[in-house]
């Protein structure tokens, strides 16, 4: 059975996430400290904004597959390194 999780933000928004969806998030965060990217380096490779990449990697924004894809690209990963 699927645990599930319920964060509570400084500004009082609810996110709540699977433990695939934490994983993936924390995954994403190793990945790019792993490719000697910051935030704001990551972002423009992806052409979104330090503030996307922030929210995916703290789970308050979820990514569909072809992002997924487009991250493993520039993190230099298989898609399957991010999935649980």
């Amino acid at each position: 059975m699927e645990c599930i999780i319920i964060y509570i933000s400084k500004n009082m928004n609810k996110v709540i996430y699977s433990k695939a969806h934490k994983h993936l998030a924390s995954q994403l965060k190793k990945a790019r400290v792993e490719a000697q990217l910051g935030q704001d380096e990551a972002a423009k490779l992806l052409e979104k904004t330090q503030s996307y990449i922030s929210k995916v990697e703290s789970g308050q924004s979820k990514i569909d597959i072809v992002e997924l894809k487009e991250f493993a690209k520039i993190y230099n990963k298989t898609v399957s390194f991010f999935i649980e």
